[in-house]
């Protein structure tokens, strides 16, 4: 009777959601991802998983109320970091993630009660993992900008010996920027084409947030006023480059931590050979004379 009663409430489960689907113009799961797939800037099949887990997302978002400041701090992290979403359907997509990892106690629960708590662990590292995937997107795009800020700032010292307009500076950088910092200024200079320089050069700091990127704007800012800028440009220069080297430098003690880790490691492997092999003499030895 069991064997007949689960796959009647399986297919009449699934034909009730069809049906409902249709009434009430539910979108499909191919029109969902062809959603996804215009929305995002990689150009990157959508996932059914994705899918089903934006459809959720967009559903649960109603229920999700943010305060007016979050929300903007938010929606400027988002937008930085290229996800075309809404605060709500971020937050809400991973509470969907999370939540479809707790439906997994359920079972577990029945079938092996020891290993619920891994999956309640589990569910809420992947809850702030997905929280924080934004901001952690926007502080690797800030690390690679501020470590190309060195070379900028040397090109705006020579560049503004010969010229002090802003904006052609900028697309002769962009050429030969990296991949991070070429996105931005596509950002700024299409900002500056369309409205003020100053209000453009103020968003793009904005963006980033970054304390470096700051004195940078605060210079080029100046220099639109009718500043010289150029011995600032300079001294700016000299300080930036100090500190790309105090952070080579960190990253050189770093080194040795690692490395000795792994020689301890070797020398406890060696220990051990070589206790395993007196071990076995020893038995041997004992074997012979008894």
């Amino acid at each position: 009777m069991l064997g007949i009663l689960i796959p009647f409430f399986l297919f009449f489960g699934i034909g009730t959601y069809f049906i409902l689907a249709g009434i009430l113009k539910v979108p499909t799961l191919a029109t969902t991802k062809a959603v996804i797939a215009v929305t995002r800037r990689e150009k990157k099949e959508a996932k059914s998983f994705e899918a089903i887990v934006f459809d959720l997302a967009v559903k649960l978002s109603i229920f999700i109320r943010i305060n007016d400041y979050k929300k903007r701090k938010m929606i400027a992290t988002l937008k930085s970091a290229d996800i075309n979403m809404s605060p709500e359907v971020y937050t809400a997509k991973a509470i969907v993630k999370a939540g479809l990892i707790l439906i997994l106690v359920i079972p577990c629960l029945l079938l092996f009660p020891i290993a619920t708590p891994v999956f309640l662990l589990l569910a809420v590292a992947v809850f702030f993992k997905e929280y924080q995937a934004a901001d952690e997107t926007v502080k690797n795009k800030r690390e690679k900008i501020e470590s190309e800020l060195p070379r900028f700032v040397n090109t705006l010292t020579q560049e503004l010996k010969a010229s002090r307009d802003i904006l052609s500076i900028f697309e002769t950088y962009q050429k030969y920027a990296g991949s991070a910092f070429w996105t931005e200024l596509e950002i700024t200079i299409a900002d500056m084409k369309s409205g003020s320089h100053e209000t453009a050069l103020q968003r793009f700091e904005a963006r980033m947030g970054s304390s470096q990127l700051s004195d940078v704007i605060r210079g080029l800012i100046a220099v639109m006023r009718g500043d010289n800028g150029i011995v600032y440009f300079q001294m700016l220069a000299h300080d930036l480059k100090q500190l790309e080297i105090q952070k080579l430098k960190m990253i050189a003690m770093k080194r040795p931590g690692k490395i000795k880790k792994y020689s301890f490691y070797m020398l406890m492997c060696f220990l051990f050979m070589y206790l395993a092999i007196i071990g076995v003499e020893i038995f041997e030895a004992f074997g012979n004379l008894f």
